[in-house]
């Protein structure tokens, strides 16, 4: 008779709830984080899947966000890869700088992983550049003799307008080199981040080295 109270349990399993998928949610973010640092995984939404698929959860519940993500990715990085990152972003870096002295004459920035710093084995090296037409930048990749695959990026805008962009890839000392290509129009709207949806950090030249030179970021 005296243990009867079952409103008060009713009322405590509701609250505890949103909790639990908050666990679920850190769970994902933390496979995902090591599927991208370990298994060269670059795509947010690969790793999600992957790592929902192994924890056993459906992969259209629970996901985390590409930022909470990107945290444990950060969070995997420095307690595992802490040396290892300091190189590779050092040699990144320089190769980049390279590249974007190589490709002066089409404005190039550097953005994604390489500028923030969050970088794994796979990262590739991602330049937006300006041309007046994307064949510009195949006929200069042509005149020096290096060997290129054509893609497209879709990057997403305000008001959740996505545009597709011709791109070119190639290899750079063991590394992969991805152009974006924007005309002189586009250029000035800048794309949205794909991990934290805020206007995508972007470096010239000047920037990339004083990074290097251990200057404040961008």
């Amino acid at each position: 008779m005296g243990t009867k109270p079952r409103s008060p349990q009713v009322g405590h399993r509701s609250k505890s709830q949103a909790p639990g998928t908050d666990e679920l949610r850190r769970q994902i973010a933390a496979h995902a984080a090591r599927i991208m640092a370990e298994e060269g995984v670059r795509d947010f939404h690969a790793a999600k899947r992957k790592a929902a698929a192994r924890l056993g959860l459906p992969e259209t519940k629970h996901l985390p966000g590409n930022d909470e993500v990107d945290s444990a990715l950060q969070e995997y990085l420095r307690l595992f890869h802490a040396g290892r990152v300091t190189q590779s972003l050092h040699r990144l870096r320089g190769l980049a700088a390279e590249a974007m002295r190589f490709l002066a004459n089409f404005e190039p920035r550097l953005v994604g992983p390489v500028l923030s710093g969050t970088v794994t084995s796979a990262s590739a090296i991602q330049l937006h550049l300006t041309a007046d037409s994307p064949e510009e930048i195949g006929f200069w990749l042509q005149e020096h003799s290096i060997p290129y695959e054509q893609a497209d990026r879709r990057l997403r805008f305000g008001g959740e307008r996505h545009e597709t962009f011709p791109a070119y890839l190639f290899t750079a000392d063991g590394v992969a080199v991805e152009l974006c290509v924007f005309d002189r129009r586009e250029a000035r709207e800048t794309p949205l981040s794909p991990v934290d949806g805020k206007p995508m950090k972007r470096a010239n030249l000047r920037e990339v080295e004083n990074l290097m030179h251990g200057a404040d970021e961008p």
